[in-house]
């Protein structure tokens, strides 16, 4: 399995394998090994469709028996990558497991019928045992000018909610200590289904995003929040996250500063009212951390918008952020926008924007030096340092705390330790277990 992409599609990765491994398929680790290939692609972007190629060309050369699936297969209903690589032996789309199995069925049949003690619970997952991501719904309501999500995964389509918390459920009693909660627009959950009341496991659970957490907050693990478009009622999240429900933790991503540019996005442009917000929302919960992406060398932007961004960056003061060169995708609305920008143009803008940021990082870092809290091991080092992470960093996007070795024996990866962070750079932070400190 070649898996490529979000955590979305990470998503979908994990629920393919875990149906193929009921039917009693086996994952092995390399090509050599493989009676075939499933690559699971990504078409969001130019270099996310140049990755998907080259990882297709790849699985082609090492095994010779590719079946493709994912976002890049719903372009053109699967000819693109039939032009690019005629020798797969078939392509899907994203949403369409039935399809994908059937195809696999046909090149390589199940030798024997299921047995349902093949597989656990929890289902197969990529991530390590104490978090793994959930998806929530599939697909997107937004029309923003820059994306073709919506084209290959549709509408949005929340799921119900008895079936998300059954899922959270059996993760949690697995041993997964972090939840990490995902869709393309994570706070219009339950918006397609009028938010109506559902019942899990008997119990009345209105389909809204702040109901949806609060049940998730009662299993007790951390519950994490990405892609979170800023509706109005975010604030009601925010209000989770100040009673200690949900971790302090919001990634919204916001684009743009400029208002002109955020309006050619369609994107919402009242970044004046986004700070005023950003602002409300730090005098509540002083511990928050905000993360977001931005987009330079939009159609259309001018050196005063890309002054603007940096404005706004430096009035937002937000923790964590990406940035990317505009890059036109096939059948993305911008595509017809004028004025592009020149690519050198492009990058030069994007280093500056990461300059202003590193600044804003490393200040931000600066403040937490001297405090205590919580962490969570994720791995260790050649050195015997643990890798660690607080409610503030989330896995593989966000910085790390690196902790000196402890006294007294290695503590477990997933193990929740309290630390004192003694020092910082621009992305990560050093510090030292608390051996007197207990969860």
């Amino acid at each position: 399995m070649v898996s490529l992409g979000c955590p979305k599609a990470g998503s979908d990765t994990e629920r393919l394998l875990t149906r193929l491994r009921a039917e009693g398929y086996l994952l092995v680790a390399d090509y050599a090994e493989a009676d075939l290939v499933l690559v699971n692609t990504c078409g969001f972007i130019d270099a996310a469709v140049q990755e998907s190629l080259d990882a297709i060309a790849e699985a082609i050369d090492e095994n010779g028996r590719v079946v493709v699936t994912g976002c890049l297969g719903a372009r053109e209903q699967g000819e693109f990558i039939r032009r690019a690589q005629p020798k797969v032996l078939a392509v899907t789309g994203p949403q369409q497991d039935g399809a994908t199995l059937a195809a696999i069925h046909r090149v390589l049949p199940p030798r024997h019928d299921p047995l349902q003690d093949l597989v656990p619970p929890q289902g197969l997952r990529l991530t390590p045992r104490h978090y793994a991501y959930l998806k929530i719904a599939e697909g997107c309501n937004q029309s923003c000018s820059f994306c073709v999500i919506p084209s290959m995964r549709g509408k949005l389509q929340s799921r119900e909610p008895g079936d998300i918390l059954r899922e959270a459920e059996a993760l949690v009693a697995a041993g997964c200590r972090e939840l990490l909660i995902i869709s393309q627009d994570t706070a219009a959950y339950g918006s397609d289904r009028r938010y109506r009341t559902a019942f899990a496991d008997g119990r009345p659970t209105r389909a809204h995003i702040t109901d949806l957490c609060t049940s998730l907050a009662a299993l007790g693990a951390w519950v994490r929040l990405h892609y979170v478009y800023p509706y109005p009622h975010v604030d009601a999240l925010v209000d989770l996250m100040a009673d200690g429900k949900i971790l302090p933790y919001l990634d919204i991503p916001l684009q743009h500063g400029s208002p002109a540019v955020l309006k050619a996005m369609r994107r919402p442009a009242a970044s004046d009212k986004t700070l005023d917000r950003i602002a409300r929302w730090r005098r509540q919960l002083p511990d928050l951390t905000l993360r977001s992406t931005f987009i330079v060398g939009f159609p259309g932007e001018s050196e005063a918008d890309f002054r603007l961004l940096l404005d706004f960056l430096h009035a937002a003061e937000l923790d964590r952020v990406g940035c990317f060169s505009y890059s036109p995708v096939e059948g993305a609305a911008a595509n017809a926008l004028a004025d592009p920008v020149p690519e050198v143009v492009k990058e030069e803008r994007r280093q500056r924007f990461m300059e202003v940021q590193a600044e804003i990082s490393a200040a931000r870092l600066r403040r937490r030096v001297g405090q205590e809290c919580l962490v969570v091991v994720d791995g260790f080092t050649e050195s015997g340092h643990l890798m660690a992470r607080s409610a503030a960093e989330a896995p593989e996007i966000d910085g790390i705390i690196q902790l000196d070795p402890p006294t007294g024996g290695r503590p477990a990866a997933g193990q929740r330790l309290w630390a004192r962070i003694t020092g910082s750079t621009t992305h990560d932070l050093h510090g030292t277990v608390l051996a007197t400190k207990a969860e």
